[in-house]
């Protein structure tokens, strides 16, 4: 499932800002769907993109942030809730399997990032 926010982007004469933002929503995008427990995601953080990209992390966020009007923690933070969610809804895997594969070291921690995310917990929103 392509994320929303490539539609923010014209192909078309692209800006280096652009194209750094293009490769950082493709790396992104290339982690989903999460397929089994065993899979988790490894580029977790703005940092973690800048690396793969081979730019500093301050580019980064910068070139995002021009084109998306977002910065680049907002789109990490949404893709990866918008996983949990998808996981939560058409999984019967338990939220701990979620969390791990999500790349969280502790359920209790995915818990609370969904929550301030989304206003429930994940256990909530899988009993709606």
């Amino acid at each position: 499932m392509k994320s929303a926010n490539f539609e923010a982007i014209n192909r078309f004469g692209q800006s280096a800002s652009e194209r750094i933002t293009i490769q950082f929503l493709e790396l992104l995008e290339r982690q989903f769907p999460i397929e089994a427990t065993s899979q988790t995601l490894h580029l977790l953080s703005a940092s973690d993109f800048a690396d793969q990209l081979n730019i500093h992390v301050n580019h980064l966020n910068k070139s995002v942030k021009e084109v998306t009007e977002k910065n680049t923690t907002q789109i990490i933070i949404e893709r990866i809730i918008q996983e949990a969610k998808t996981l939560i809804r058409l999984t019967n895997w338990n939220i701990s399997e979620i969390a791990f594969s999500l790349g969280f070291k502790e359920p209790t921690h995915f818990n609370n990032y969904f929550k301030k995310a989304t206003g429930q917990t994940p256990t909530q929103y899988r009993n709606i």
